[in-house]
């Protein structure tokens, strides 16, 4: 194969877009391998389509290694499945919906969960069918609010879903156990520096879930793992460990002060280090109890009001609240539903006035380290005053507990007790131990061995096909362009013919035939009117692994060898050029 640059439909700039953040995006539409189409939807251009499809290939290649079996389902699907399973009010206003001629409710698919339930239940009902795993490559579609990233986070995107379906807990596990493996070659074949973590399952549902994560500085996951065992999970899944209860049979009652103009726990801190004293140690701010209140949006439109207890040295981590919540979304609690909730003073909201006995019936959740027993500073719920000495379990309860606060670096580790380290990712795959949550809703059953009939148990397992071009640009780039590991370049060897004498476009010539012919793709740049400057840059940033320059080296019987990655150049003779480059393409 030789793609010739003369004609090729390319054009590369020199200049990043006004609206690229992140290196992926801006190099892969300078590179000419995107073109945006609106907020959060590209184009793929040719190069850029060669590249995808090598990404879907090597997915292909694994998933069908595992005995996975490929279909494709259609885009646009009926509501009544989502119906079934309550994701169509769940997704709220994340899905695509439309409306056809005739009244009759769509969307454009944003994962095929209820699809693929559906299938296996119309065509399968005895324990002989199972196990069966089946997958599909296709286009999704979520109607992102804030689509970034290009690429990365955008409203339609190339995913590769798959289940399987199993006739017990205990073959399900070997289910998934073979999809893990066949991820970890995928991402290995990508090239791509990653890690497993522990995730949440959110919408999917579920009992348990793992994420693939590509290291990225500027990913949007943040990961934790443990300086001594292997534990590694998003913060988002992360479980703090819970100190044991502390008697408070000694301790003093609670008792409000008056702490003036300390609306926030800085001020508040130093107040009560200049008025109110301890003996043993200055207050700090995780002595505080600070009380966060925010909206939480169903799918249904609903809005509910939602208060959570944390300790005053931590913020409250929106991506893990969020997580906590779904399929519902969070927004802000704001001054309109501070003038509904009259019986809040904002900056000094307590605990007496929230929780079901409260005077403002909000529900309130408290973060696991606020356990019975210990003593906290908080707001009185009245203007300018706070309570000192508040006991947890005797002075104040909670309707529960849940995982918001941010995790922070030298957090102890939830395993072992180790410090936490902290780094960020870019999500590539996501495993799920769905369980029967689907074959419920949708009464997916089989005939067992006894002939009863049983729920069958499903596990959800997906890649972001058009996110890894993306997450391999990321991790392989320089300053010149993108650095393509050979699997998924667009071509195997760039030849650039630089010069105006005829005998070097001669044997640029006969080298991309020849190496065409001994089955290696070529991208040559045959152009006649551009110049050497411009074709090397042009090589460098559209990122083909390894480069052939046929230029003045051409009088000495020479031509060189460039490795993109390496920056190593090497002379090789002209007769010896197609035997060494086809050997570096194979690995030899």
């Amino acid at each position: 194969m030789i793609v010739r640059m003369s004609t090729l439909f390319l054009r590369t700039l020199r200049e990043d877009p006004v609206d690229a953040e992140v290196p992926s995006h801006k190099l892969l539409v300078r590179a000419g391998y995107i073109r945006r189409a609106a907020p959060g939807i590209y184009s793929w251009l040719p190069m850029g389509w060669r590249v995808l499809r090598k990404v879907e290939q090597i997915v292909r290649e694994e998933m069908d290694a595992i005995g996975a079996q490929e279909l494709h389902f259609p885009a646009l699907l009926p509501r009544e499945p989502y119906d079934a399973s309550g994701r169509w009010t769940d997704y709220g206003d994340s899905i695509f919906t439309l409306t056809d001629r005739k009244g009759g409710e769509y969307l454009l698919g944003p994962t095929h969960e209820e699809m693929f339930t559906l299938v296996v239940k119309d065509l399968y009902s005895s324990y002989k069918d199972l196990p069966v795993s089946l997958y599909q490559i296709q286009t999704k579609y979520r109607d992102e609010p804030r689509p970034r990233a290009g690429i990365l986070r955008g409203r339609e995107f190339v995913m590769k879903d798959s289940y399987s379906f199993d006739v017990s807990d205990e073959a399900f596990l070997r289910s998934y156990e073979a999809h893990r493996g066949a991820y970890v070659k995928i991402f290995d074949r990508l090239g791509l520096d990653y890690v497993i973590v522990a995730a949440m399952s959110g919408a999917m549902g579920g009992s348990a879930s793992e994420e693939f994560l590509a290291k990225a500085d500027n990913g949007e996951d943040t990961y934790v793992r443990c300086t001594n065992c292997d534990y590694a999970a998003n913060v988002e899944a992360v479980k703090v460990s819970v100190p044991d209860p502390i008697p408070y049979d000694e301790a003093p009652a609670a008792h409000a002060e008056d702490t003036p103009d300390t609306p926030t726990i800085d001020t508040l801190v130093d107040h009560l280090n200049a008025h109110f004293a301890r003996d043993d140690r200055p207050w700090t701010a995780a002595d505080t109890l600070k009380n966060v209140l925010v909206m939480v949006v169903h799918g249904d439109g609903t809005r509910e009001p939602l208060a959570v207890g944390i300790p005053g040295d931590r913020e409250i981590d929106m991506k893990r609240l969020g997580a906590q919540v779904e399929p519902a979304e969070v927004a802000a609690f704001d001054e309109a539903e501070f003038a509904r909730h009259p019986d809040l003073v904002k900056g000094y909201i307590g605990p007496g006035a929230l929780g079901e006995k409260g005077s403002s019936r909000i529900r309130y959740l408290l973060d696991p380290r606020v356990v019975t027993g210990t003593r906290w500073v908080t707001g009185a719920n009245q203007p300018g005053r706070h309570v000192i000495d508040l006991v947890a379990g005797r002075d104040f309860t909670a309707d529960g507990t849940i995982e918001a606060a941010e995790v922070c670096e030298g957090d102890a580790c939830p395993r072992c007790g180790h410090p936490l380290e902290s780094a960020r990712g870019i999500e590539m795959g996501h495993i799920f131990q769905l369980g029967r949550t689907y074959a419920e809703a949708l009464d997916l059953k089989v005939l067992d061995e006894n002939g009863k009939l049983v729920v069958v148990t499903m596990g959800s397992y997906g890649v972001g096909v058009s996110r890894a071009v993306a997450a391999i640009v990321e991790g392989s780039h320089d300053a010149a362009g993108i650095i393509w590991p050979r699997e998924v370049a667009p071509a195997d060897v760039h030849i650039v013919a630089t010069g105006k004498d005829a005998a070097i476009f001669e044997t640029a010539d006969r080298l991309a035939s020849e190496l065409s012919a001994a089955g290696v793709e070529v991208l040559y740049d045959d152009r006649r009117r551009v110049s050497p400057g411009v074709k090397f840059a042009d090589a460098e940033l559209i990122g083909v692994p390894t480069i052939v320059v046929v230029g003045r080296g051409l009088a000495d019987g020479v031509v060189e060898v460039r490795d993109r990655a390496t920056g190593e150049r090497a002379d090789v003779a002209v007769e010896d050029a197609v035997a060494q480059l086809t050997g570096v393409v194979r690995g030899g």
